[in-house]
């Protein structure tokens, strides 16, 4: 078997650098196909390990030793358990649905083999990063998926806005990146290997180890090293306050939407703390620390996606609030629903981002849904497969973001972790505001009136403009159904949307992840989960008088109140809660404060050095002044200079007299 694993990260790595490489001697056919070929032997070959797992057969071992210094061997390495081979098969298969989506989608683009070379090295990146078994192999991953995705984001350098945002992400996730090393570094200091086994099996024994950050003041080594590697997981899966690189992620193609930022590079963070779940159990404060951030990034990100009017940034948003549950599961200790949701999220958010693709694709790559409306009936099975992903994102049964959702709040309402109430009325509040805007998305792009006629955005609300994602005008156009390369991954996407959520009695009950995952005795929630839970028909009829449930479907209702029943009111809703509207454009004033305290206080700092460090003092003084001295000397020197012998009689004289009074005055 260790040959396949080896062809599972390999195989895309080949794709991409055929198409990278291989230019005209492929031509554009040739890069789609050796990248595609590359993905479907990578998920293939998933399945048949995710098979075998299932057989029992866990696999730990190094490939080979990259360096060694001193007794630390820096290795690359699989460990392929349930919960890795989890992720392989769900990365592998929604990458290759963005792989055959991107044939029609970026089929004008010049860049078309640069592209698939791109997503096609992503998924290799993302392969390497949760098949790692070890701190090494995690960290280049994590560092691979932070570059791509940086190309991937400026995939159309020519644009400003797109540099902008890839710059963006790149710095923020630098920032996260940072606490992620230190954790790193503590363990390498603290346990001696980066193997994770190795560590694992050392933290019982370093459970009331202190350092002392600031002297005097002794922390916890396990809570220092949780926290910092889970800011490591704040800047990668986009938790405030490092969210704000997500959503100008958006200036880059839909397809790289729906691969980072439905089940790769954004879900890594969270599968990092599942994997780190032995260090996580030991730790109440990181544990609380998750919960907090999760709980605010949960429902405040959802505020923002209601007054947002660029489709892809509804989505956007969507994804850092969803993130945000997952987030809160693993501060719960309820790893293996983080786990769940991340997996049904993986599915119904692609079908989103990629039915969005399909909707800018007929509207001539038109993003406003102020220039929508009335889509249903010209382009059907976009219109259907969408509305299976708002569905499941709203978390309604039978659809698979019910299960995983509802899940979460049972866990958090168990949990007895320092800030658990606040985390569940976050995430209570958010499944309102999440069955809002999904089906303020669904309401306002399919039906109502036909505005996508209009050279001229009109409706009933009045806000901001949304960006054209090729920088095209407003248009006159009939739109039609996409092409089978679009509809296809749609299609195949909304089957799991619904369905995956049914697997869920083996998945969270049936002890799926086994020794994947560690869960200490303390935190009971999900044990107790598992004495209620009397199977799918059950949770789904029970679900139907829950809390959740009544919340996911009021939200429903006010969005067909809202843009349907009574499409005049938002607008002046908007007008009469104009300065909560305008906070929430403003996305709480991050960006703002961002760019005046980081960005302008580091021009602030580069203009001071450059004025005082630069002008004043190695240019004034240590050149120009190095130069006045010596011409204050010459000009000294030039007055004994004049030709005549009594002067230099003078000079001799008194040199003499100077000398002399030296010599003699030495005691």
């Amino acid at each position: 078997m260790q040959q396949l694993y080896l062809l599972v990260p390999l195989a895309p790595l080949a794709g991409a650098l055929i198409a990278g490489l291989g230019g005209r001697a492929i031509g554009r056919a040739g890069a789609h196909w050796v990248t595609i070929i590359g993905v479907t032997i990578a998920f293939f070959a998933s399945v048949a390990i995710f098979l075998d797992v299932q057989n029992g057969n866990v696999y730990n071992g190094s490939v080979y030793t990259w360096l060694t210094s001193g007794e630390t061997r820096f290795e690359i390495g699989f460990l392929i358990d349930r919960l890795s081979v989890l992720m392989m098969v769900v990365v592998s298969f929604v990458s290759l649905m963005v792989h055959i989506y991107t044939i029609g989608y970026m089929a004008d683009d010049p860049g078309y083999q640069r592209f698939f070379a791109y997503i096609s090295l992503f998924t290799f990146s993302m392969l390497m990063l949760v098949m790692s078994n070890n701190f090494v192999q995690l960290f280049f991953g994590w560092e691979a998926v932070g570059v791509v995705s940086y190309l991937l984001i400026g995939f159309w350098y020519t644009r400003p806005t797109a540099i902008y945002a890839n710059l963006k992400a790149f710095l923020v996730n630098r920032v996260g990146d940072f606490g992620f090393l230190i954790g790193i570094g503590l363990i390498l200091a603290h346990f001696g290997t980066l193997d994770y086994a190795s560590v694992f099996a050392q933290v019982p024994g370093m459970v009331k180890t202190t350092v002392e950050i600031i002297p005097g003041v002794p922390w916890l080594l396990i809570s220092v090293i949780c926290i910092g590697l889970f800011i490591g997981a704040m800047g990668k899966s986009a938790q405030f306050p490092l969210h704000v690189w997500l959503p100008d992620s958006m200036e880059g193609p839909t397809p790289i939407s729906a691969l980072i930022h439905a089940a790769t590079m954004v879900t890594a963070g969270i599968f990092m703390v599942s994997r780190m779940s032995p260090l996580f159990e030991m730790s109440d404060a990181a544990l609380s620390f998750v919960l907090v951030i999760g709980g605010i990034t949960a429902f405040f990100m959802a505020l923002i996606a209601v007054v947002q009017y660029d489709i892809k940034r509804v989505i956007a948003y969507s994804t850092l609030s969803q993130l945000g549950y997952m987030t809160v599961a693993l501060g719960a200790s309820a790893y293996s629903v983080g786990m769940f949701h991340l997996m049904t999220h993986a599915f119904f958010k692609a079908v989103l981002f990629l039915g969005a693709g399909s909707v800018i694709i007929a509207l001539h790559h038109e993003q406003d849904m102020r220039k929508m409306g009335g889509l249903r009936k010209y382009m059907p099975i976009t219109y259907l497969t969408m509305l299976i992903g708002a569905l499941a994102n709203a978390g309604l049964p039978p659809f698979a973001g019910f299960f995983s959702k509802d899940s979460i709040l049972e866990a958090v309402h168990l949990s007895h972790t320092p800030g658990a109430g606040f985390a569940y009325l976050m995430v209570l509040a958010g499944v309102f505001v999440g069955g809002l805007y999904s089906f303020r998305l669904i309401f306002y792009a399919f039906h109502g009136e036909e505005r996508f006629r209009a050279q001229e955005a009109h409706g009933h609300d009045a806000g901001h403009g949304a960006h054209d994602e090729h920088g095209h005008g407003g248009h006159d156009h009939v739109p039609h159904e996409s092409p089978w390369v679009v509809t296809l991954p749609l299609v195949l996407l909304a089957i799991p949307s619904i369905a995956s959520g049914w697997t869920i009695g083996t998945v969270l009950y049936g002890g799926y992840f086994g020794s994947a995952i560690y869960i200490s005795p303390e935190h009971e929630g999900l044990a107790e989960m598992a004495h209620e839970y009397h199977g799918v028909l059950t949770m789904m009829l029970h679900g139907l008088s829950s809390l959740p449930f009544w919340f996911a479907l009021s939200g429903a209702l006010v969005a067909w109140y809202l843009y349907i029943v009574n499409p005049a009111l938002p607008g002046v809703l908007r007008q009469k809660f104009s300065f909560v509207v305008n906070i929430l454009m403003e996305k709480y004033g991050f960006d703002r404060f961002n760019d005046w305290f980081f960005a302008g206080g580091a021009r602030g700092i580069g203009r001071g050095l450059w004025k005082i460090g630069d002008v004043a003092i190695i240019d004034g003084l240590m050149v120009n002044g190095t130069a006045r001295v010596v011409g204050w000397i010459g000009g000294l020197v030039r007055l004994f200079q004049s030709g005549y012998i009594y002067h230099y009689a003078f000079t001799m004289i008194i040199g003499v007299f100077v000398l002399l009074t030296l010599w003699f005055g030495r005691p």
